[in-house]
């Protein structure tokens, strides 16, 4: 029960004074768009090796350069943008003897969508996931998954509908990574060459974003609210772009 309160204690200060973006919300209309775009992996191991961090630093900061690029395209200014990003983060040991239950957290992280110079932007994506952790995936709002595994059932009957009704207080935009075996995979026999994730879209939300490796490409899978979102293939190909971007700016 303490460990329990302890999350939610930090739930509630994370989120305090955090204002949705309202480019990355909507009314839910149950429709959905669906895109996907890759990069080359290598292209993103050119960036990490000039600036640092890691894999995942890029990505989330390609995120962020591409929904500036998108935002700006679509009429909207990115100016004082800095929208609420949850990144999951897996709580399960590999080869645990138990496991069963809820092992997912998430780090939460203001992106830099409002700074204009792409490298800026990674460092600061870099600095928020420094942050995160050393705090560790028990804090801020990416915490509340972990919730799941202090309340009984009847509290999970009662409580989902309503934290599902919540979820864009807590942040904007989920942007999650998807583990996949490093071996070429089959179906039915023959190789599959192109896999593209997709997150799922929370209540209120008009746009996730889910990411993959797999045989040297990234594949961003994109999923949107289709009324929300009908451009959903100009942020597409701000992805690609701000790759290029990043790489021309660790150029010069």
């Amino acid at each position: 029960m303490g460990r329990a309160l302890d999350i939610g204690a930090s739930v509630a200060v994370h989120t305090l004074g955090m204002r949705s973006t309202t480019a990355l919300t909507a009314a839910p209309t149950g429709t959905r768009r669906t895109g996907g775009v890759a990069v080359d992996l290598d292209d993103v191991h050119r960036v990490r090796k000039v600036v640092g961090g890691t894999v995942n630093d890029v990505l989330i900061a390609v995120v962020a350069g591409a929904l500036r690029t998108w935002l700006d395209e679509r009429g909207d200014s990115s100016a004082g943008v800095s929208p609420r990003a949850l990144i999951p983060v897996s709580q399960r040991r590999p080869r645990t003897a138990h496991p069963q239950g809820n092992r997912l957290s998430g780090y939460l992280m203001r992106l830099p969508v409002d700074d204009p110079d792409p490298l800026g932007r990674l460092g600061a994506v870099r600095a928020a996931m420094d942050r995160n952790k050393d705090a560790g995936p028990g804090r801020g709002a990416g915490a509340v998954a972990l919730l799941a595994d202090h309340v009984p059932a009847l509290g999970h009957r009662l409580g989902g509908p309503l934290v599902s009704q919540a979820a864009r207080l807590w942040f904007d935009i989920l942007v999650t990574s998807v583990p996949l075996p490093g071996i070429g995979l089959k179906l039915a026999g023959n190789p599959v060459t192109e896999i593209y994730p997709y997150a799922p879209l929370a209540r209120g939300q008009s746009l996730a974003v889910a990411i993959s490796t797999y045989r040297g490409l990234v594949h961003f899978g994109l999923v949107a609210d289709a009324e929300a979102v009908p451009d959903l293939d100009r942020f597409a190909r701000a992805l690609t772009a701000e790759v290029e971007t990043l790489i021309t700016a660790c150029g010069s």
